[in-house]
């Protein structure tokens, strides 16, 4: 039977180059996959999933009005899927994510989902909160903070290095954007 897997960390964890490494050994036994990625994230190209250490592939872009089920229904019907691959799965709607459950269900394929768990407030994005709920399995993927803890929250941080308080949920962004901090850290930027 096919599960739902969630790989949830803070950023820069590896989360696309453990993706695309598990894409990679899917063809390498002759194995068709389809890689999902969100539409409003085109840092790397429209359709295309990179890593920070150089890994890259095309993938198909979705929308959150796309249905998943149906999307991957007919991707599977035109060319047999063993596995579906989710980069940046906060961005799935909660809807999404119950279609992706149906794939793995009723297709009997493997969904693996990639994305952060928190924003840079340290609150839950409504796919990663779903996928915590629905999801099979759920693996942290971890990073560290300058102190060398474990890093588990997201400090958005303007041009100049100052912490992001407030904002959109939303505002896509790396390295130049966001940095991984420990809990203690986290809080310590923001009382700065």
């Amino acid at each position: 039977m096919a599960q739902v897997y969630f790989y949830y960390s803070a950023m820069n964890a590896g989360k696309s180059t453990s993706l695309l490494q598990s894409s990679y050994n899917y063809h390498e036994r002759g194995m068709q996959t389809l890689l999902l990625t969100p539409e409003i994230d085109q840092r790397a190209g429209l359709g295309k999933i990179a890593s920070r250490i150089g890994l890259s592939s095309d993938a198909q872009s979705f929308t959150p009005d796309l249905d998943l089920f149906e999307h991957i229904r007919s991707a599977h019907q035109s060319s047999e899927l063993a596995c579906v691959l989710i980069d940046e799965a906060q961005f799935l709607t909660p809807l999404q994510v119950r279609q992706l459950c149906q794939v793995a269900d009723q297709l009997n394929i493997p969904i693996l989902c990639y994305g952060l768990r928190t924003d840079f407030r340290g609150e839950l994005f409504p796919g990663s909160a779903a996928l915590l709920g629905w999801a099979d399995n759920l693996t942290e993927l971890k990073t560290i903070c300058h102190c060398g803890k474990k890093a588990t929250m997201n400090l958005r941080q303007s041009a100049d290095g100052q912490p992001i308080r407030e904002g959109e949920q939303i505002d896509i962004g790396g390295n130049e954007r966001y940095i991984a901090l420990c809990r203690k850290h986290f809080l310590q930027a923001l009382e700065s």
